[in-house]
């Protein structure tokens, strides 16, 4: 007879015993030779040290501090505790990376010591700070540590939302159709987040061609304007006044802004308009949404030519005599045709060709933050539009 085999429910239950058993143990083991913890607590490491010892008591360790401007700072005090028997030592440990801790004694020779001491049945205060970087939700963290047995580690905690330093309404200022003559307003709203309201220091513009037309001045903002932004403190009304004497063409400038809150800020904010008279330009190169020629990138080996058409009405169109006075980049050649009138005679229409010939040496001026646009200059001999600057987006390869 063959040997008998034993009942396969019988192998189950004997396998989960065995299981077990190697599993209680197992763990056993670890538990006797590794520490547990609770959050920052360590209450096995109370064994540790003989005797009397510190005991770190901390009431609050999350703080929700609110909102903080994107660059501001914001700071809390958090407490910490002694109720042990023995002098409790805390020391910085790790921190978030726009997390400081400061309140710490100095060391003997006055630099900031990075322990300090506190005696039982007394308490201490240490000050977290840190900078909003980026916009929304934020949770900061800095580390503690203490010579507690049981809590080793405190980690204090500040929460909140980074929103922005200041806010323009509009985002920018757009004059689609600004009369050369003047007499144009524009206005922007700019409301601040800062602990006060915005002392303005200086308002300007960097682009020495437009600043002489532009005025700008600013007057505080209703209180009820400001309550219906969410999170404003403060903000001001800044006016734009402009005055005759604008070159035709575009125009893309920015306003620069410094106030106070009580921090210093430096902001920006963007005008862009298109600067009409009696001269106007056409031509499949000429952007007009832009303002600009439009090139692109053409060969340095083959060059490019195109033609644009210059169109001047009103009662001094017989007096325009155009001439190119100058050229970015230099390997540009512009030759302006006679002027010839269109229609009924009430529009006269010059040629403009722009060619850039075989062998031009290479260069960049497409429009862009990189790499500033090129520009035809010409004299008119218009009593009114005297210059006209056209703007030209270019780069020559090799």
């Amino acid at each position: 007879m063959g040997m008998r085999l034993p009942h396969a429910g019988i192998v189950a239950v004997f396998a989960l015993l065995v299981g077990g058993a190697l599993g209680a143990g197992t763990a056993a083991l670890d538990a006797a030779t590794r520490p547990w913890r609770i959050g920052d607590f360590a209450p096995e490491a109370i064994r540790l040290l003989p005797g009397p010892s510190p005991r770190a008591d901390v009431p609050e360790t999350v703080h929700r501090f609110g909102t903080v401007g994107a660059g501001g700072t914001g700071e809390h005090e958090f407490v910490i505790g002694n109720t042990g028997a023995a002098p409790l030592t805390l020391s910085q440990g790790a921190t978030s990376c726009s997390c400081t801790v400061s309140d710490f004694e100095s060391g003997p020779d006055g630099s900031p010591a990075t322990t300090k001491t506190v005696p039982p049945g007394t308490t201490t205060r240490v000050k977290v700070q840190w900078r909003g970087k980026g916009q929304g939700p934020y949770r900061q963290q800095a580390t503690i540590l203490t010579n507690d047995p049981r809590r080793p580690e405190i980690a204090l905690v500040v929460e909140g939302t980074v929103i922005p330093t200041w806010k323009a309404v509009p985002s920018a200022i757009v004059l689609p159709a600004l009369s050369r003559d003047g007499g144009e307003r524009a206005t922007a709203r700019i409301f601040t987040y800062g602990k006060e309201p915005p002392l303005v220091e200086s308002l300007s513009t960097p682009d020495p061609q437009s600043s002489p037309f532009l005025h700008l001045s600013s007057s505080p903002l209703p209180a009820e304007d400001i309550a219906g932004e969410t999170g404003a403190t403060g903000g001001f009304l800044l006016t734009i006044e402009v005055k005759p004497g604008l070159s035709q063409g575009p125009l893309r400038d920015t306003v620069r802004m410094v106030f106070r809150m009580p921090e210093k800020v430096t902001a920006e904010l963007p005008v862009e308009a298109a600067v009409t008279g009696d001269l106007a330009l056409a031509g499949t190169a000429w952007d007009s949404s832009h303002r600009a020629v439009s090139l692109g990138t053409v060969s340095g080996r083959s060059g490019l030519r195109t033609d644009l058409f210059l169109t001047a009405r009103g009662p001094h169109r017989a007096s325009l005599r155009p001439v190119v006075s100058e050229v970015v980049p230099k390997s540009l050649v512009v030759e302006v045709g006679e002027g010839r009138p269109i229609g009924t005679g009430g529009v006269l229409r010059f040629p403009l060709t722009i060619t850039i010939p075989p062998g031009s040496p290479s260069c960049n001026h497409l429009c862009s933050q990189q790499a500033r646009g090129g520009r035809i200059v010409i004299e008119t001999g218009h009593p009114d539009e005297p210059t006209l600057t056209i703007p030209v987006c270019v780069a020559i390869s090799p």
